[in-house]
């Protein structure tokens, strides 16, 4: 069996970060190590206030007692971070691999054309960093743009715009894109995958309901289905079924999150054999 880290927050209530990612990534049989960058005692989606303890300190003591101790992952999945722990955590992506452990990086950083609260006009080139020896990145079209230090396009775009933003973010260093939010219909919504050579699209369905946490339940069961064994477009293409599947179980009035836990069945029947 394969272990996976995930560094990123833990936010107690609210179905997203690594409360997302340990129950999604065991359910595709993964081991999930999880190291929090942060304590909040919910997110900061909706919510009026929240309480927030920065981990940031831990992560070298945490890295210096794996290496004593020997332990080493077979990939890492990273999600929400803040500026100081970037340099941190590329020492762990170096320290702590197996031989050739994946690098999978979702940039949480923007959305709807914005940088989120917290983050200012310069942490896109810090997390470009993180990016540029990634196997993986899963960026949205607005975390794209600003990767690239370009205003972000989000609609009456075509193909090419596309293939010129997956382009620039291989130029960064991204040996994989998977590029979500792609819409050329309205009422079709989902994703590019690149590894360089060619793009390879799928869409759903567009959902009239926006909800938060649906990147991490995607970038969760990517993540879990391409250890599994299936290639990146499959992976993606499992990850956006899922997400809609998770999106269609939520009763209206839970407004926090998506109930993700009611599509693990669907997962495990969507996965290969161990």
């Amino acid at each position: 069996m394969k272990r996976l880290l995930t560094i990123q927050d833990i936010s107690c209530v609210g179905q997203c970060s690594a409360t997302v990612a340990l129950p999604l990534v065991s359910a595709c049989g993964v081991e999930c190590a999880v190291l929090p960058s942060a304590v909040l005692s919910n997110h900061t989606g909706g919510f009026p206030s929240w309480t927030f303890r920065d981990l940031t300190g831990e992560l070298p003591l945490v890295e210096a007692k794996w290496n004593e101790l020997g332990l080493r992952f077979d990939a890492f999945l990273t999600g929400y971070v803040c500026e100081p722990q970037i340099d941190p955590i590329l020492s762990i992506l170096s320290t702590c691999a197996a031989p050739g452990a994946l690098r999978i990086v979702d940039p949480v950083m923007a959305d709807g054309g914005r940088l989120y609260a917290g983050f200012g006009p310069d942490f896109p080139a810090k997390m470009a960093r993180l990016c540029a020896g990634a196997d993986y990145i899963l960026p949205n079209l607005t975390e794209a743009a600003f990767l690239l230090g370009r205003p972000p396009v989000l609609e009456g775009y075509g193909r090419a715009y596309i293939e010129d933003t997956v382009a620039g973010l291989h130029d960064l260093g991204a040996k994989n894109v998977v590029l979500t939010g792609v819409s050329f219909e309205p009422d079709l919504l989902g994703t590019a995958v690149s590894d360089g050579t060619a793009i390879r699209y799928d869409f759903n369905p567009r959902l009239a309901r926006t909800s938060h946490g649906t990147g991490d339940v995607f970038s969760s069961v990517f993540a879990g289905a391409l250890l599994r064994g299936l290639g990146a477009p499959a992976a993606a293409a499992l990850a956006a079924d899922i997400v809609c599947a998770a999106i269609q179980a939520t009763p209206p009035d839970h407004w926090y999150g998506v109930a993700f836990e009611q599509t693990i069945p669907l997962l495990a029947t969507r996965l290969p054999p161990a």
